[in-house]
């Protein structure tokens, strides 16, 4: 009780310091600007959560902004003021350091309510509320004040007629009229100035996808009569008389010189190349590449203008994209130039930087736990361009070790490895068949051969090989497909010792792990999603897949698991088919908050030669990207109860057949740092993996009807540290639900205690990690 009254008292007494310390240096007679309120004055049927929008999106217009807030508190401004504030006579290295990360206090007096008066007034008249009134008052707190917006917006106005006064006897007039039933501007529509941005934006997309490459959106003017009464506008759409000529006739593709090898020059881009310098091909582009950089054909098969055609943009957007995912250019440059020769033609021009031709990244990673410590280094060796084709050629090489440097001693902890991978990528699909799925993105190819030595000093040796050939294509924007003909993955162990033989007796998991492995079957992936799209309320994500082992041979050779077991080069090999599903929902709540779900599936089934899939593809269930209440592969399978090698020595290594995962997270930001966004999050994961057969030492583990009971569940909360170019994200969890305990007494919430260590060291668990967990 007297730790906890000391715990109070001391809260409030900090509290007390930080109220103080935020007006510590404000001048006599200032008060600290606190908050900008804006209330409007509506009528009473418009909708309660559109008007608090509404008004939350005209906050966001005022000027100055308050001093950062994080947990209610002023975090830069504490900075400055205990950096000395005003005061810069003794500042020392420590104080320079927080007055930079610090801000000035924001003053009342800094803030100009007639501006801000005319800013909201302004902005309600481009929504269409023309006779809007705003006024403004302040009010006080001691050193504190905030301003207090009221805003009268009356009624709205709205589209009664839209006018074309266009010429429809030119050129330019009939290609508007042509589409004007795609108008943005509809009748009884509410008038807003954003709207009619996006209309003059649309008519110029139209046109310049119609050749009118110098046309421009200023060109479009939009003039609106108010005064028609009852509320309404007239709107007349017209083309500005200052447009040029040129603007109005829509042009044609000219010349298209290319340069696959160029080097800016002091004197900027070469325009109009010698002929003698040229080289014609296919009766449409002129390449200027005496090195033969890039065989012809390769470039050209991604230019999609032809000479003689209109302009159109999708084709201009299309052919820059394609040129910058070849990954081959450092810089791509493309400029149209009227033609000497001939009146309303462009001449193209594709400026191409290559990349370094050779490339060599090194990459060190250290890593640490409470007991293991460890490092990796990774060195990617890259050849572009190694056929002329824009092809890559990728070698990694990489190499670690993990040490056990405290706890009692696990013969599955201490490992070094290392390895190497080739892989070849070609910017097109190399295929007997003509097939081409779309030609608006790059299909690839790709082929890798890996392989990894893996050495458990105390207890095994793994010797792992595999070979990948296949395709990735996109098909819009939202899908695409990965199709990997063949995969053939093969794992030779060796050198397994004595101890570990040992243990393999009392707990046969470990047996799987060190099996000779040998897959190979094609698979194939789908992945779906629209989250890049920002308007919408709900979005979705969606990866599928299937994978295949041994089907057609296995039946072949009426290989059977029991008795009549087949082999492939002397080595037993896998038949199975599995499926995957990865489905997520993400809806808005806010302009920064969301509720993120997702639900995993995965399914499998061993027949033929095979029991149960082999380890390495194999479900697993826990970590900092699932059930973040319990670790890495240390839940299930089902109810089984987690294995313990010696006493405390925990193995978490349990994998499974099928898995079920479900996972809920609320996302909401904290504070804008300045140098990145701090967000918060709170989440409840469930789950479990099964396995198809019944297996001795795993009782409970096999999947059944009553799966549902088995699911294990954990809950927490974390901080996403958004620093732009990577997300740190931190998580605490702990478990809910244990499936290992006996049916009713499962749910372990009323064990939960804070207060206890031994509690808390059992059960709170930490993830630190890279991204969002979904």
């Amino acid at each position: 009780m007297q730790l906890r009254l000391y715990i109070i008292l001391l809260a409030i007494g900090s509290l007390a310091l930080y109220a103080c310390s935020t007006t510590k240096h404000i001048p006599e007679g200032e008060r600290l600007y606190v908050e900008g309120d804006v209330q409007l004055q509506m009528d009473s049927n418009v909708n309660a959560e559109r008007k608090a929008l509404f008004e939350e999106h005209l906050e966001e217009l005022l000027m100055p902004k308050p001093n950062k807030k994080l947990f209610g508190v002023r975090w830069k401004l504490m900075f400055w003021n205990a950096a000395g504030g005003y005061d810069t006579t003794n500042s020392n290295f420590f104080k320079r350091f927080l007055r930079k990360r610090g801000e000035e206090p924001v003053l009342l007096s800094d803030v100009n309510r007639e501006y801000n008066e005319n800013l909201l007034r302004n902005r309600m008249e481009n929504l269409g509320f023309f006779n809007a009134e705003v006024n403004s008052d302040t009010t006080y707190n001691g050193k504190f004040g905030k301003i207090i917006y009221t805003g009268i917006p009356g009624k709205i106005y709205r589209i009664d007629t839209v006018i074309y006064e266009i010429d429809p006897n030119s050129n330019l007039g009939r290609d508007i009229l042509k589409d004007k039933d795609k108008s943005l501007l509809k009748k009884g529509s509410n008038y807003n100035l954003d709207v009619i941005l996006n209309e003059r934006d649309r008519i110029d997309n139209e046109l310049k996808n119609k050749g009118y490459y110098f046309f421009n959106p200023d060109n479009i003017l939009v003039e609106v009569d108010s005064t028609i009464g009852n509320h309404k506008v007239n709107m007349y759409i017209t083309i500005k008389p200052e447009t040029t000529p040129e603007a109005k006739e829509p042009q044609k593709i000219g010349n298209i010189y290319i340069y696959p090898n160029y080097t800016l020059t002091s004197q900027g881009y070469n325009r109009r190349p010698n002929t003698d310098m040229l080289d014609l091909f296919d009766d449409n582009y002129y390449f200027i590449d005496r090195q033969n950089t890039f065989r012809k054909k390769v470039i050209a098969n991604h230019i999609f203008f032809k000479r003689g055609q209109l302009y159109n943009r999708g084709d201009h957007n299309r052919t820059i994209n394609h040129l910058v995912n070849l990954n081959a250019f450092k810089f791509v440059k493309n400029s149209f130039e009227p033609s000497p020769d001939e009146p309303n033609t462009l001449d193209v021009y594709y400026h191409l930087t290559p990349l370094p031709k050779k490339s060599l990244r090194l990459e060190l990673l250290a890593k640490t736990a409470s007991v293991y410590n460890g490092s990796e280094a990774n060195v990617t060796w890259s050849l572009r361009n190694a056929f002329r084709g824009a092809e890559t050629v990728t070698l990694n090489v990489f190499g670690g070790y993990e040490t056990q440097t405290g706890g009692n001693i696990n013969l599955n902890s201490s490992y070094y490895r290392y390895g190497a991978e080739l892989g070849i990528t070609w910017p097109r699909l190399l295929s007997p068949y003509n097939w081409a799925p779309t030609r608006r993105f790059i299909p690839k190819t790709y082929l890798k051969f890996g392989y990894e030595f893996l050495n458990r000093r105390s207890a095994y040796v793994l010797n792992s090989s595999s070979l990948k050939y296949g395709y990735v294509w996109k098909e819009n924007d939202q899908k695409q497909h990965d199709l990997t003909l063949a995969e053939i993955i093969y794992v030779q162990p060796r050198n397994i010792s004595e101890a570990y033989k040992a243990q393999m007796d009392t707990v046969p998991t470990l047996k799987r792990i060190v099996d000779p492995q040998f897959s190979f079957g094609p698979n194939y992936t789908f992945t779906f999603t629209n989250t890049m799209d920002e308007s919408l309320k709900h979005t979705f994500y969606f990866k599928g897949g299937t994978n295949l082992s041994g089907n057609v041979l296995g039946l072949l050779q009426g290989a059977n698991y029991d008795d009549n077991q087949k082999k492939l080069f002397g080595t037993v090999y896998s038949q199975f088919v599995k499926i995957e599903a990865d489905g997520r929902h993400y809806m808005k709540l806010g302009r920064y908050s969301q509720l993120a779900s997702r639900i995993m599936l995965g399914m499998s089934y061993s027949y033929g030669n095979s029991r149960s899939l082999p380890y390495l593809k194999q479900f697993y269930s826990g970590g900092p990207n699932g059930l973040r209440a319990f670790r890495a592969r240390a839940v299930g399978p089902g109810s089984a109860l987690p294995e313990n090698l010696g006493k405390d020595n925990f193995f978490a290594d349990q994998t499974g057949d099928y898995k079920l995962e479900l996972n809920t997270e609320y996302r909401a930001r904290l504070v804008n740092m300045g140098f990145g966004v701090l967000n918060w999050a709170a989440f409840i994961d469930a789950g479990n993996i099964w396995l198809q057969n019944t297996e001795e030492d795993k009782a409970g583990g096999k999947l059944s009807k009553d799966f549902l009971t088995e699911l294990a569940v954990g809950a927490g909360a974390g901080l996403r540290f958004d620093l732009t170019f990577l997300i740190l994200r931190t998580d605490f969890a702990i478990p809910l639900r244990l499936p290992y305990y006996p049916k009713g007494e499962r749910w372990v919430i009323k064990n939960i205690d804070f207060g206890s260590s031994s509690w808390r060291r059992d059960n709170l668990i930490f993830n630190l990690a890279i991204g969002y967990p979904f």
